[in-house]
C-alpha cells in the first residue's frame, strides 16, 4: 500500500556530496509551481558512507520520498543498490534517477536522453553528421557515447589524453566507436560533422586548447556539456569560424524531465522561461 503522505504531497530529492551548488531544486521547483502541483524537491548532502543506509530507507514505505536524482559521487553505487536497473543505466554502470514502483526501487540514467533532447531542440537535423569527435573518456562521456551510438552516428571517435581510457570505452560500447590519443584530434576534425567536449576544459574560466574547427564540415555542430560559462572557449572558437554551437545547459534541463514525470505525474516542458531562470542563477553566483 502506498504511504498516504505520498498521496497528499509527493516528495523527491537530489542527493550528492557536495550538493550545495546543485540547480536541480530550482528546476523542479519551477515546474511544480508552473503546473500548480502539490509536492516538494529537497537537496540532500550524503557522504559515501551514509549512502547505502539512505537507499535502504528509500526502499521502504516509511520513506517520505517517491524517488530522486543521484549525482556525484553516488551514481555507480545507486546502480548497484537499486532493485531494478534498466538497460541504459546497466550498460553505463551508473544511475542518476530513482523511483519506487511496484514495491521495488527502480533506476535509470537520463543523461544521454538529456544530451540528445538538447541537440534536437536547439539544432534540429544535427544527427545527419556521419563523423562525431568526442573529447574526453571520463565518466561524463559515457552517456554521450551511448546516446550517439544508439542514435546511429556512423563514426564515433573518442579522443583522450590517456589512450587506454578511451580504449576502455570502445570495449564497453563497441562499434562504431574508435579510440585515439590527443595527437590525432586535428586530423579527426577533418570533415567531421559533430564535436562534443565532455571534459572540464574551459569550465569556470579554466583554459582550453585552440582547436582547428575550421577543418570541420561547414554545417558541423560544436557542443559542450560544460555550461558554466555558458559560452565556453570551445564554443567561442567554433563561432569564430562560422560553425553552429549548442551550449550544455539544455542537457541539464532535459535530463531532469523524465524523473519529474515519475515522481509528480506530469512530463514537464523545457522552456526558454526555465532556461533564463537558470542562466540568471548562474550569473548571480558568478
Amino acid at each position: 500500500m502506498r504511504d498516504s503522505r505520498e498521496t497528499i504531497s509527493p516528495r523527491a530529492f537530489v542527493a550528492g556530496y557536495p550538493i550545495k551548488h546543485s540547480r536541480s531544486p530550482l528546476i523542479h521547483g519551477h515546474w511544480l509551481a508552473k503546473y500548480g502541483l502539490d509536492g516538494s524537491y529537497d537537496k540532500i548532502a550524503i557522504t559515501p558512507g551514509e549512502f547505502p543506509e539512505f537507499i535502504a530507507n528509500l526502499k521502504t514505505e516509511a520513506s517520505p520520498y517517491r524517488g530522486g536524482n543521484i549525482t556525484i559521487p553516488h551514481k555507480e553505487a545507486a546502480c548497484l543498490l537499486a532493485d531494478q536497473v534498466d538497460p541504459l543505466a546497466e550498460e553505463l554502470g551508473a544511475a542518476n534517477t530513482l523511483w519506487r514502483e511496484g514495491g521495488r526501487l527502480h533506476a535509470t540514467n537520463t543523461d544521454g536522453i538529456g544530451f540528445l533532447a538538447n541537440l534536437d531542440a536547439r539544432q534540429p537535423g544535427w544527427d545527419r553528421a556521419q563523423r562525431a569527435v568526442i573529447l574526453g573518456a571520463g565518466g561524463a562521456s559515457r552517456a554521450v557515447l551511448q546516446a550517439l551510438r544508439d542514435r546511429g552516428i556512423a563514426e564515433i571517435h573518442v579522443v583522450n589524453r590517456t589512450l587506454e581510457r578511451a580504449r576502455e570505452l570502445v570495449d564497453r560500447f563497441g562499434a562504431p566507436l574508435e579510440a585515439h590519443g590527443m595527437n590525432s584530434l586535428p586530423s579527426l576534425l577533418d570533415g567531421a560533422g559533430l564535436f562534443v567536449n565532455t571534459t572540464s576544459l574551459g569550465m569556470d574560466g579554466a583554459e582550453a586548447p585552440q582547436l582547428p574547427f575550421d577543418r570541420m564540415m561547414s554545417d558541423a555542430l560544436v557542443t559542450d556539456i560544460v555550461y558554466v560559462p555558458l559560452k565556453t572557449p570551445f564554443l567561442l572558437q567554433a563561432e569564430q569560424v562560422g560553425l553552429s554551437t549548442v551550449d550544455g545547459l539544455g542537457m541539464l534541463l532535459h535530463q531532469a524531465a523524465p524523473g519529474f514525470e515519475k515522481w509528480f505525474g506530469r512530463m514537464p516542458e523545457v522552456t526558454e522561461e526555465l532556461r533564463n531562470l537558470i542562466i540568471a542563477d548562474i550569473e548571480d553566483h558568478a
